[in-house]
């Protein structure tokens, strides 16, 4: 049964176009061609990126963090007690005042001691700074390599520079080292995140990452097999890039300082409009859509191809709008407290421009940038 299905799953009509057989994609004269079984390194991969990042996070990251200000914080323990402990997982981990006074008559304690214990119980669950600052430096680190790696790979490759050549003899086009690793490393990565899930941070997008997580693989384990590897290669360029910023905002989020994470912040959206809004799908889903109608007919897994990358594409426009969002909010937020400094001293206003006696003029300058941009966006 299993022979059954793995002959019909790898039908040659399901992965390349009419007339091309398996038997065009194996080695020869020097060649070398994509196999599915080349994906099996990625588990072991994936496992030594885990061993990595766990060196790198105690003997890079805790130090980096402590030298931001970042210090491990010293949480004090709970006394176990299995009846509370049971209430915290499976009732509430916020009791009421009855249910407060109901688990203090059941385990013989004070009203006092039970909220303290809920108290303490709740902070040891709470993610400290450390470890987000630790996690966020191993992603930046590794979007970082990652990202010049993919420049240097792909900087001379004809394919960037021309998108008709992204699809010259296919699919009968070589593996070459650079695309080998530069595809391999990254399911690596997006295999040792999930694996990792459940000693990382439990975040609010917990699912989401899960299914961003699994569907990066599937993406680039399908455009593997049906030798996707061009124009798989830009989706992960383009698609990358604006991580760096993400993370590296964060980090200085988590160091406290304020201003810098803002600036990252900008640069990241900056980053991630211009390449998921405007090189994405006018430079690669053009490419992946409608480039190859020249070269050939519709099949299977072309249709499959571009369904995933528009599903991908949903999905940017979403992240895009929730990016906005947050902008316009922190826009306004600088609007209102700019202009509650230029209303402190109302009698005793400027008569020239109504700003107060002695106010920084870089101030003034940046509360009125601020009310155009508002009024833009308004």
């Amino acid at each position: 049964m299993f022979q059954t299905f793995k002959e019909w799953f790898w039908l040659e009509r399901f992965w390349l176009p009419p007339t091309v057989k398996w038997s065009d994609l194996e080695d020869h004269d020097g060649l070398i061609f994509v196999k599915p079984s080349h994906l099996y390194m990625t588990i072991p991969y994936a496992f030594v990126l885990i061993i990595i990042r766990h060196f790198f996070q105690k003997f890079i990251a805790s130090p980096l963090a402590k030298t931001f200000g970042i210090k491990e914080e010293v949480r004090k323990k709970i006394i176990p007690n299995s009846v509370l402990e049971n209430f915290f997982k499976h009732s509430t981990k916020k009791p009421s005042q009855t249910d407060i006074y109901g688990l203090a008559k059941k385990c013989n304690l004070t009203e006092r001691q039970v909220e303290r214990w809920f108290r303490r119980r709740q902070n040891q669950d709470r993610p400290c700074r450390m470890k987000k600052f630790q996690e966020s430096c191993w992603r930046f680190t590794f979007y970082l390599i990652i990202t010049i790696a993919g420049i240097a790979f792909l900087y001379d490759k004809p394919w960037v520079y021309d998108l008709w050549e992204v699809w010259k003899g296919y699919p009968r086009q070589p593996l070459l080292p650079s695309q080998y690793w530069y595809y391999i490393l990254e399911m690596s990565f997006y295999w040792s995140l999930l694996f990792s899930l459940g000693s990382d941070i439990k975040r609010k997008d917990f699912l989401a990452n899960v299914i961003h997580h699994l569907a990066a693989v599937s993406l680039m384990s399908f455009s593997w097999c049906a030798n996707y590897i061009r124009s798989g290669t830009l989706v992960m360029i383009v698609h990358d890039v604006a991580d760096i910023w993400l993370e590296s905002a964060k980090m200085f989020s988590y160091a406290g300082w304020k201003q810098t994470c803002n600036t990252l912040f900008f640069i990241f959206s900056t980053v991630f409009l211009i390449s998921r809004l405007i090189i994405f799908p006018f430079w690669i889903l053009y490419c992946t859509l409608i480039l190859p109608l020249h070269y050939l007919q519709p099949f299977f897994s072309y249709i499959f191809l571009n369904l995933q990358l528009m599903v991908l594409q949903v999905l940017n426009l979403y992240w895009s709008y929730l990016i906005l969002k947050m902008l316009k909010r922190s826009i306004f937020t600088k609007l209102a407290a700019a202009a509650k400094l230029l209303q402190s001293y109302p009698t005793l206003c400027d008569p020239i421009d109504g700003s107060p006696p002695g106010l920084p003029v870089p101030v003034i300058f940046q509360a009125r940038i601020l009310e155009w941009v508002a009024i833009s966006f308004s």
